[in-house]
């Protein structure tokens, strides 16, 4: 199976366990607080990888390093943003602001990067954006336009995580063309959970009850939805583009949903589901019309002389 086929092919099955797991983050929340519940699963995660990669631990570059530090800030700083930012909107309004790195994504490259992006890939793109408006944005008022109406600073700091997280989706991949992806995955997890910890107590009201549940949303999120997930999308961005990468992660509402529907038995209305699948075609458009296309045509060349760990 060629490389790149297997990449996209293991980001989809991460953004299932993204959705998959977030039933079991919400029922979790009710007994822990967000952030701490974000630091405490981090940092299992951070520990479970350092294990695993022990031998990197001995042998980081200084751009390795470098790298590693600015993917691990802005991961840290997506997170802080899209949490504290739905304190202050909606659910759906955060579902869905939170998505817009999936338009943000080619927009930054054009713009920072000066990268083509092929128009298939655009009309991907646009049919991801409709659909995961039409996912997450349930229709009070027809079409849900009223809730934007009015712009609160919630709303702001979860376009800021959508525009955090596109640039960590780009710089991601420029380091794991560069440096050894299990380098950078270990780094950026280690400054993550750092930044987490330390501000944790500055940002909300820590509590927490050991609860069989969050211990349990504990453990399977900080190995497969943090541990694995981010090991595996380090590894698969060698090989895939990044505005691919974000059309596949919109496919996580999709899953939660699908998740929801089987475990609660959460209903999804019609204008819903014509949104799940704009997103899914979105993807295959981008992936059967947009291929072939390498990471390196959207970065362009991997900064430093490093090679890539490929396997």
């Amino acid at each position: 199976m060629p490389r790149s086929l297997k990449a996209h092919i293991l980001l989809a099955l991460v953004t299932v366990v993204w959705g998959a797991t977030f039933v079991v983050i919400k029922e979790a929340l009710e007994d822990i607080s967000p952030l701490l519940f974000n630091a405490v699963r981090m940092g299992l995660a951070a520990l479970l990888m350092a294990l695993i990669y022990r031998r990197e631990l001995t042998r980081f570059t200084r751009g390795a390093v470098r790298a590693g530090i600015v993917v691990g800030i802005l991961l840290w700083l997506g997170y802080e943003l899209q949490t504290t930012g739905l304190q202050l909107t909606t659910p759906s309004k955060s579902g869905f602001l939170t998505g817009v790195s999936v338009a943000l994504t080619p927009l930054v490259l054009a713009v920072f990067w000066k990268r083509h992006i092929r128009r298939w890939t655009l009309v991907g793109v646009a049919a991801a954006f409709v659909g995961l408006y039409l996912l997450t944005v349930p229709a009070t008022d027809g079409w849900g336009i009223k809730q934007f109406a009015s712009v609160n600073r919630g709303d702001l700091l979860t376009l800021g995580c959508a525009l955090v997280f596109a640039f960590h989706i780009i710089l991601l991949g420029r380091a794991t063309q560069a440096h050894r992806f299990q380098q950078i995955a270990v780094l950026q997890l280690g400054v993550c959970v750092a930044l987490m910890t330390l501000t944790v107590p500055l940002v909300e009201t820590v509590y927490v009850t050991w609860t069989p549940r969050v211990l349990w949303a504990i453990g399977i999120t900080g190995i497969l939805g943090t541990a694995a997930a981010f090991t595996i999308q380090a590894w698969a961005q060698q090989f895939t583009p990044p505005t691919h990468t974000a059309l596949i992660f919109a496919l996580e509402p999709v899953f939660a949903w699908l998740t929801s529907y089987l475990m609660l038995g959460e209903r999804l209305g019609r204008r819903a589901a014509v949104g799940a699948v704009l997103i899914l075609a979105g993807v295959l458009i981008s992936e059967l019309k947009g291929s072939p296309t390498q990471p390196r045509e959207e970065l362009g060349p991997a900064e430093g002389e490093a090679a890539p760990a490929g396997e």
